[in-house]
């Protein structure tokens, strides 16, 4: 099963959607703006997607997750626009007979939506703004 959410209001950490009674592991990895970086004074992001291109690259990572590890659900809810210092950015859950699998699919998600998922993450500052890439 999979879940792909791209959306501007604030992320409810509602797990229902995802796994069974046979899991016995619910992975989650939930990411938020930090209040420094770089020795900076953080204020807010603002996130920009290319919401189709978004959806099919996700779609394709969470395929790929899914295959590789003994995994039997992913779900993904990610903010865009304004985001506050503390709010949650990215959820995302993993369902998993055993833990390991979960951990490594999890980490295996959020490495990759990093790398290759159109979404533009601008920090803003108390004396500016900056556009940040995770992509190498």
């Amino acid at each position: 099963m999979k879940v792909i959410r791209f959306q501007t209001e604030p992320i409810d950490a509602d797990y229902s959607e995802i796994g069974s009674e046979k899991d016995g592991a619910l992975v989650t990895f939930t990411g938020r703006p930090r209040s420094d970086s770089n020795g900076k004074t953080v204020t807010h992001l603002e996130y920009e997607i290319y919401q189709e291109m978004a959806v099919k690259e996700t779609e394709k990572i969470l395929d790929n997750a899914l295959s590789r590890w003994n995994i039997t659900g992913c779900l993904v809810i990610h903010r865009h626009g304004r985001v506050e210092i503390g709010e949650t950015s990215i959820l995302i859950c993993v369902s998993s007979p055993h833990r390991d699998d979960g951990f490594q699919a999890c980490r295996f998600i959020i490495d990759s939506i990093k790398k290759t998922v159109p979404v533009w993450k601008k920090e803003c500052y108390t004396d500016g703004s900056s556009w940040i890439s995770d992509k190498l």
